[in-house]
């Protein structure tokens, strides 16, 4: 930016030198009186002029009344003129006209090509990169942005929910701060920190955290930065990172999605000579070559450590790998704590209750969720966000948002609640099955209704029961629209919920070992990406014919028993799934509480946030899409 401003002054001084250049030349006294050349030689005839100045062609003189006048001669031999003016008297003097500058000159015949010049070597260092760093040779020139001690205001404090993650890197901050405590000892500082983990758990913040508190400067690249068109400008600008970063030592380096460049060397088409390798090669030397980076630590981030070079993982090039998970219950409370000191909280809001109904969200999601809900607080005109606020909010990123647009008649809007009454019903029933939070007949997303299940408690694993629960469960909606509409009426509508529960059931049988029959072996193919750091030559058949048809026997066995399982469930209690799905007719969305009175074989009371008036309010109760759509899934 600050380049391109550079530019534009540049320009506008020599547009102002051509502009002054081209007034001065041939400028006329404004304040002379313009005749034309007949008026002028009446008055001349007359006697009313008293002298003249001839410059070539300009006739400058004053009149006898003193006034000035200037006229232009159209004759190119002004004989004849001079003749007329001794008759009348008039005194004559001559002036040489006068000449342009040689640098008037260049201007006007050659500015137009040299405009042309600069526009064109403009556009080219914008297009080359130029506008950052030396212009067109600027190409192997580190794109890392530097912020120095003072500009890094993150700090642990910020940072929450990942407490074992913040532990293992604080040590980092001790050896920024006073190396020689270490060194004394033998001791050398980290050369680098990979941290890894899923997307949105606050790998960045982290290594910021780590700069904001050892007051250090902090170098952030990603690590599509270092790949050009053009060879060799990826070592390069490795080169020229470290060799910047040394001179502000001690500092941190991060490197934000490091698998950009460091994937395994020598894999994928075309063999290892590409460009990606040859920077690759540069940071390994980089970071453990002959030259020590004393003071110089790299922090790399990835969500795909499997796929890095193996040479890039060794110690002495990233000496710790600190995996930063999703938080658990507690971490989900302690990072809603950090984002609702943003935003104004009212007193019903405990960030236990969201963090308990929020498993598997990260701390990206999180952050979502509390701005969400300040949108919708704003959007009704509140001065603070409540509880309701925050369990929209949920509503929403769980289950999508409301699709209020879409239209359905009485009997598209009661098979959806049948189906939805019939995941909510057998989920109820199986054991070892999450609670069903909330049903919906609303659509949202992508799914035309709704059948929310959230855990308990934060779980790491599944058991074989809890597994079979869930296939039984999916298949809950499928059931209840062959029982209550018949075999013909049944709809696409189970589509994902048939993909899911296959899924399951064949990694039961080929990953998990679950199966009795196929006993504890690892029968998946090996599906790797040739671009993943696999050769492509690997083959991928490791079982024999007949023991896929095992397997894919097993499947269906596993299908069927609890399809069959779903079946009798909802048969042994159509009346709980006739009450639900009355009740879904009635009030379209539900929660725990209706729910727990209709399996106890009660008629259900209103929703809390449901009035009479909901029933006449536009969109509410027009909301279920053409029932071809395949993708009326439960979010389960």
């Amino acid at each position: 930016m600050g380049d391109l401003v550079k530019n534009l002054v540049i320009w506008t001084v020599i547009a102002v030198v051509i502009m002054s250049l081209f007034t001065g030349v041939g400028g006329r006294n404004t304040a002379s009186q313009e005749f034309n050349y007949t008026d002028f030689m009446q008055q001349v005839q007359t006697g009313q002029v008293e002298e003249v100045t001839i410059s070539g062609r300009e006739i400058a003189g004053s009149f006898k009344s003193g006034e000035k006048f200037m006229t232009y001669s159209p004759e190119t031999d002004n004989s004849a003129l001079i003749g007329e003016l001794i008759k009348g008297k008039v005194r004559i003097s001559g002036k040489a006209p006068e000449k342009q500058s040689f640098l008037a000159q260049i201007f006007i015949h050659w500015f137009p090509f040299l405009l042309l010049i600069g526009v064109w070597i403009f556009f080219m260092r914008q297009m080359q990169g130029g506008g950052g760093r030396g212009g067109a040779m600027s190409f192997g020139k580190s794109k890392a942005k530097m912020q120095t001690e003072d500009e890094v205001k993150v700090t642990f404090k910020d940072v929450a929910g990942v407490e074992e993650a913040k532990e293992e890197v604080k040590e980092l901050v001790d050896f920024l701060r006073d190396p020689a405590k270490f060194q004394n000892l033998g001791g050398n500082i980290p050369r680098g920190v990979l941290m890894s983990g899923s997307p949105g758990t606050g790998k960045t913040l982290l290594a910021r955290a780590i700069a904001g508190e050892a007051k250090v400067p902090f170098f952030t690249i990603s690590g599509s930065d270092f790949v050009e068109m053009f060879v060799g400008v990826g070592a390069s600008r490795v080169r020229d990172m470290f060799e910047t970063a040394k001179k502000h030592s001690p500092c941190i380096i991060f490197i934000d999605e490091i698998d950009a460049v460091g994937r395994h060397r020598g894999a994928g088409v075309g063999g290892g000579n590409d460009e990606r390798e040859q920077t690759l090669n540069q940071l390994l030397v980089e970071m453990d070559g002959f030259d020590g980076n004393e003071g110089v630590i790299v922090i790399a981030a990835t969500n795909r450590p499997d796929v890095l070079d193996p040479a890039l993982l060794r110690p002495g090039r990233f000496d710790r790998q600190v995996t930063v998970p999703l938080p658990d219950i507690r971490g989900r409370e302690q990072i809603l704590k950090v984002h609702m000191r943003k935003i104004p909280i009212a007193n019903d809001v405990n960030p236990k209750i969201l963090a308990r109904g929020t498993p598997g969200f990260s701390g990206a999601d999180l952050a979502n969720l509390a701005n969400e809900a300040a949108l919708f607080a704003a959007r009704a005109n509140k001065k603070i966000v409540d509880m309701d606020d925050f369990e929209k909010a949920k509503d929403k990123i769980l289950m999508g948002g409301e699709r209020k647009s879409m239209v359905m008649n009485d009997d598209e809007k009661k098979l959806t609640a049948y189906h939805e009454a019939g995941h909510a019903v057998v989920g109820r029933l199986v054991p070892d099955h999450d609670p069903v939070y909330k049903v919906s007949i609303i659509p949202r997303g992508r799914a035309l209704g709704v059948t929310m299940f959230l855990p308990e408690e934060d779980r790491y694993s599944n058991s074989r029961q809890r597994i079979n629960s869930m296939i039984a469960a999916l298949f809950g909606g499928r059931v209840a629209e062959e029982l209550i509409f018949g075999d013909d009426a049944v709809t696409t509508g189970a589509s994902n919920d048939i993909e899911r529960a296959t899924d399951l059931a064949r990694n039961m049988v080929t990953k998990w070992g679950l199966s009795e029959k196929m006993g504890p072996l690892a029968y998946s193919e090996q599906e790797q990406e040739v671009f993943l750091g696999k050769s492509a030559s690997q083959t991928s058949k490791n079982m024999s014919n007949e023991t896929a048809s095992s397997i894919d026997s097993e499947i269906r066995k596993i299908i069927d028993s609890q399809y069959e399982r779903a079946t009798k469930l909802i048969k042994d209690n159509l009346d709980k799934m006739h009450l639900m799905a009355d009740a879904l007719m009635k009030y379209e969305t539900i929660d725990v509480e209706q729910i727990d009175q209709i399996m106890e074989g009660k008629v259900p009371d209103a929703p809390e946030s449901w009035s009479d008036d909901d029933n006449d309010s536009s969109g509410r109760t027009n909301n279920v899409a053409p029932k071809d759509n395949p993708s009326t899934s439960p979010a389960s």
